[in-house]
């Protein structure tokens, strides 16, 4: 029997909602994090070629994945203000068209990508071994698109009706299996079979993604919203696919800037050496964890704003916001100390090479006073993809992470001549600069949406 709707996030304490979905979705992400710092890990067994080689091949897989995040917002922000409105036959119709949406675009990057991927990989790399590499793990890690874009548009929908569990579960059982499959496919077993060598970390990820896609999908169709689900709803509607495709596409968008510049700082840092490449590669998973609880909070945030403004109210949305803000800064300074105390030895952890450490640690140090900036900026995107107005994130994409980071990063390192730190500075400078103009985008939107952001009327988060 199919379950009935997770959670009523129009009601009921803020905190509560925030709580349960942000929980679930801290440990998933900490653990999809984890699975790559495995994968970096037994890259760093073989060579720092290797390391150097799937931080770039990752970079250029990232290009085609921001769709998929960009899908996964998309179904969390319509879904959600349809369940808002109490209109479970467009959340059905809309559920179902968005997992045919993410399998055709799946198929759509898997062949065009084929041509693009490796020819970002050479413009940001020098020709040797770490080129190879990436290449190689791109184009293998492509065949695991489908599972990936699938995925997000199911988590998408599940988290839309209040489940952040399943993509929680679903994520730990992918990386117990990248423990064991890692070292099995890329050494084998003596005396059997050689394995595959470097392959095996693409291979490893295409496996246990076809099982996360698996699941999802089985947990989606047990939603009481898809009860009624027919195989015509999957066929391709011009007016679903267009909904999908306008709320998708700025988001995607969004992240495709922010992934281009990370392709941005490689060109840069090709110039100092594979040492800063790996370092950067190292040290940007050890970020992504201490960031996590922010990525949850903040994801956390827009079904809870979706349903609210799918409901009409807009005081509600507000207080979502403004109390995402709050626990978002208690995590930021919490990640403060644990970065200058721990830096150094958690990235001894992953590589003996002196250089790649300082570079690491140096970037580390940096974000470690911007990290409630990022904070912010995630609750503004979340924020602008619940009011359904996403388009934005465009705007504010293409200025941090275009031409915030060439311009800063440009300065520091072409004109005033710094180091790999000069790197870090220039991103900082163009995310806090970027966060001056998302709070001038948000308080005009939240104008015309619900009546203005700052007319907090104090709604108590604990007790609505």
């Amino acid at each position: 029997m199919a379950r009935e709707l997770t959670s009523d996030l129009t009601a009921g304490p803020i905190s509560s909602h925030l709580r349960s979905l942000a929980i679930p979705a801290a440990i998933g992400m900490l653990f999809n994090t984890l699975y790559n710092v495995v994968d970096m890990f037994f890259a760093g067994l073989l060579s720092t070629s290797a390391q150097a080689g799937i931080s770039l091949g990752f970079q250029a897989f990232y290009i085609a994945l921001s769709v998929g995040f960009g899908l996964g917002a998309a179904m969390g922000a319509i879904v959600g203000v349809a369940l808002g409105r109490k209109d479970r036959r467009t959340a059905r119709r809309l559920s179902a068209q968005g997992i045919t949406f993410g399998t055709v675009a799946a198929l759509v990057f898997l062949v065009i990508g084929a041509v693009y991927g490796p020819a970002l990989i050479g413009l940001v790399s020098e020709p040797g071994p770490y080129r190879d590499a990436g290449t190689r793990y791109y184009l293998l890690l492509s065949l695991a698109l489908p599972g990936f874009m699938v995925a997000f548009a199911c988590h998408g929908v599940l988290q839309a009706h209040g489940d952040g569990r399943s993509m929680q579960r679903a994520l730990i059982a992918a990386f117990f299996a990248n423990i064991v499959l890692n070292p099995l496919l890329i050494f084998g077993i003596p005396g059997l079979w050689s394995g595959i060598g470097f392959d095996g970390l693409a291979a490893s990820t295409v496996m246990s993604q076809t099982g996360v896609m698996a699941y999802l999908l089985w947990k989606l169709l047990k939603l009481a919203t898809l009860s009624r689900i027919r195989r015509r709803h999957f066929r391709p509607r011009t007016a679903e696919f267009r909904e999908i495709f306008t709320q998708t596409l700025p988001s995607a968008f969004a992240i495709l800037i922010m992934m281009l510049s990370g392709f941005v700082v490689q060109f840069v840092l090709k110039g100092f050496g594979e040492h800063a490449i790996a370092g950067f590669g190292i040290a940007i998973r050890l970020e992504q964890i201490l960031l996590l609880p922010v990525l949850g909070t903040t994801g956390a945030l827009l079904p809870i704003a979706a349903q609210a403004f799918g409901a009409g109210d807009h005081d509600r949305v507000r207080a979502s916001l403004f109390y995402c803000w709050k626990i978002g800064f208690i995590m930021t300074a919490a990640a403060f100390p644990v970065i200058w105390i721990l830096g150094r030895p958690v990235l001894g952890q992953f590589t003996d090479d002196p250089e790649v450490i300082r570079v690491g640690l140096a970037y580390l140090r940096v974000e470690s006073f911007i990290l409630p900036v990022y904070m912010m900026l995630f609750a503004i995107n979340a924020f602008l993809q619940a009011l359904k107005r996403p388009v934005w994130t465009v705007w504010i994409g293409l200025y941090r992470q275009a031409f915030g980071i060439a311009f800063f990063v440009w300065l520091f390192v072409g004109v005033f001549q710094f180091d790999e730190t000069g790197v870090w500075y220039g991103v900082a400078a163009a995310v806090t600069t970027g966060l001056l103009i998302s709070l001038l985008i948000a308080s005009r939107v939240a104008t015309q949406s619900i009546g203005g952001l700052w007319q907090h009327r104090g709604i108590p988060v604990k007790s609505r």
